[in-house]
């Protein structure tokens, strides 16, 4: 399926593989899940590697040499190496497993972040972050005395690069963004960022959490310096998250854990490190859960990411059109052609949380709230919104039931 036209993506047979998909309310109504930016949904391949890790070898990682520890120990290195294809990095060494993208942000800010900030150092994020990739920098800013700075939005969501000049300075030590907001869907493009980025001599983090899933991403040639990302989002196990790292800042990394499996030598009076990524995986690791996101990673490869981008900004442009029609519905950020498969709304008249609740009784799942974003939505002047997040087993179909339900939802508030 890799590289198909649109004509052979065939959404049905990827929904095939996604046993929750197939739930039906009491009325026989399939569910309609559009929360896939919290969380995705997992298809059959995963649910059975998770099984068979249980069932059939699980042991700690890196500990025995019987079989079932030899057997733990591989498969976890052919999941760190289908990472390393995925994100085009160079070896797999570069890749760390942690528990989920807010482990992987805090473990960059601890261990580098205070490796080199000092006082009156910069960092530089933009106004639409994720509360992970926020607030363990100014945590570390507190704690260094460094100074957190914020790139704007264009009136129309997309990011305003015309203050980079000026926040770009001699003191930016390190520049955090997001590679697709979690709320407005913009797209973030990595590559001119970066080269920005390295001509003022910082360095270059990216929170991979919503980009993952929906487009393809080269940290060598995006010149990307730390990418995290969750198994959950790309249709893994909770649970597990990745860090990549250049192999040059990762040895100047300090460890956030100390424990088991992370050291060289340990004395009675100081400890020395493994090198990476045994540097970065103090104590148990996500043992199955990091085995059973090969095969969601896999799944996606197969597929291929052209092919996911077509049938989701298909979505995306036939969902912001139909949404418009509503009366007194309002979409937040750009427009498609710069955005990811997501569109948030307010809708006037209406709590964020009576549409919400609403639209379940419809069986239509979406987010509501501040998404984890409230200096956005702040800058924005509302405390709330509707989000609706696609996948690529979502269909035109539900669209529809969502904009029905929407409509129904306004009759029920008396807003007709």
């Amino acid at each position: 399926m890799n590289n198909a036209t649109t004509s052979d993506f065939d959404v049905q047979l990827i929904r095939e593989q996604f046993p929750i998909l197939r739930q039906q309310d009491k009325r026989g109504k399939q569910v309609v899940f559009l929360d896939n930016g919290a969380s995705t949904q997992k298809p059959v391949s995963v649910i059975q590697k998770t099984t068979e890790v249980y069932e059939q070898y699980y042991a700690n990682a890196y500990r025995g040499v019987y079989q079932f520890g030899q057997k733990v120990d591989d498969e976890l290195e052919l999941t760190r190496r289908t990472v390393q294809q995925l994100i085009r990095a160079e070896t797999p060494e570069q890749i760390s497993f942690t528990s989920g993208t807010t482990m992987s942000l805090n473990l960059i800010a601890q261990g580098y972040g205070r490796v080199v900030l000092k006082p009156g150092d910069e960092i530089l994020l933009t106004i639409m972050e994720h509360h992970a990739n926020l607030v363990p920098w100014q945590m570390i800013a507190r704690q260094t005395g460094a100074v957190v700075k914020y790139l704007p939005l264009h009136p129309d969501g997309t990011l305003s690069t015309n203050q980079l000049d000026q926040l770009l300075t001699e003191r930016t030590r390190i520049v955090s963004v997001t590679g697709m907001s979690n709320v407005l869907g913009t797209v973030v493009d990595l590559k001119s960022l970066s080269r920005q980025v390295h001509d003022a001599g910082a360095i270059f983090v990216v929170d991979a959490a919503q980009l993952i899933s929906h487009a393809q991403i080269d940290v060598v040639a995006d010149e990307i310096d730390f990418l995290t990302f969750s198994g959950h989002k790309i249709y893994g196990p909770s649970g597990v998250g990745i860090m990549y790292g250049k192999a040059e800042l990762l040895d100047r990394m300090e460890p956030l854990l100390g424990g088991g499996h992370m050291i060289d030598q340990v004395f009675p009076d100081h400890s020395t490190w493994a090198p990476p990524p045994a540097k970065f995986e103090a104590g148990t690791l996500p043992i199955a859960q990091a085995i059973a996101l090969r095969p969601a990673l896999e799944l996606v490869q197969t597929i291929g990411y052209e092919a996911i981008a077509r049938h989701e900004h298909s979505l995306l442009r036939s969902g912001m059109e139909k949404l418009q029609q509503v009366p007194g519905l309002k979409i937040l950020g750009p427009a498609s052609e710069h955005r990811g498969a997501i569109i948030s709304f307010t809708m006037e008249g209406a709590h964020p949380q009576d549409l919400a609740f609403l639209l379940n009784r419809a069986n239509v799942c979406v987010r509501h709230g501040h998404h984890c974003t409230m200096p956005l939505h702040q800058s924005l002047g509302i405390d709330a919104s509707v989000r609706a997040s696609f996948a690529f087993y979502n269909t035109h179909e539900e669209i529809d039931e969502l904009v029905a339900a929407l409509f129904e939802a306004r009759k029920r508030l008396r807003l007709n």
